[in-house]
């Protein structure tokens, strides 16, 4: 289980959220609504431990994230903007530097059947350079076939990608949740799960709720 209990952010001069609080249980998604500029970027990847809170608690099973250090960071993969993956690479090898950097080292073999399932058969072998943007994209994702993570953080997964592509997401991301998997999101598109399994959270109010 994840909390968040009171947590602040202040970038600068700037005050991102404050006395922020929620909760997310196996089976649940959480989907990060709000205005560019609100801090949802900020707040998944503090989440993460990827930045610091200025204020407040992130636990994961009743334990702080930063006292479990490795313990978190392998059960949370974090999917941002950017796709993560180095030009000069294939697609093969970005997979598997990812999924080494992850603490989830594969095989060549597991990474070319993950890519495959992505939509990119044909491109495994190809520098990643060369690939269109929803071509890198899939690469990222990819970690997600390979990853054995509970918590899945994903900013805009969606971006750059085709219809097929977007169902195919869809359908991973609903068979994590079912699994008894974890998944804080932000998206336009529609998540296509049982509504009892979501979760909203807004930033941007003067006054932010608790979930």
């Amino acid at each position: 289980m994840l909390e968040v209990a009171g947590l602040a952010c202040i970038r600068g001069d700037r005050k991102l959220f404050s006395d922020l609080s929620f909760r997310l249980e196996a089976g649940e998604l959480l989907h990060l609504r709000g205005h560019n500029g609100s801090g949802k970027t900020t707040l998944m990847r503090t989440v993460c431990g990827l930045m610091k809170e200025s204020d407040g608690e992130i636990r994961w099973n009743g334990e702080s994230i930063h006292r479990l250090g490795e313990d978190f960071t392998r059960d949370v993969v974090y999917i941002g903007h950017k796709n993560g993956i180095k030009d000069d690479l294939t697609g093969v090898e970005n997979l598997r530097v990812c999924s080494a950097l992850d603490g989830n080292p594969i095989t060549e073999r597991q990474a070319w059947d993950a890519l495959e399932r992505m939509g990119l058969m044909g491109h495994e072998d190809l520098p990643s350079r060369v690939l269109s943007q929803g071509q890198k994209r899939r690469v990222a994702l990819a970690r997600l076939l390979v990853n054995k993570s509970r918590l899945w953080v994903l900013d805009e997964p969606f971006t750059a990608l085709d219809v097929a592509a977007v169902d195919f997401l869809q359908s991973i991301i609903r068979d994590h949740i079912n699994s008894g998997g974890m998944v804080i999101l932000t998206t336009h598109q529609e998540v296509r799960i049982t509504r009892e399994q979501v979760k909203e959270l807004q930033l941007g109010w003067k006054e932010v709720g608790h979930v």
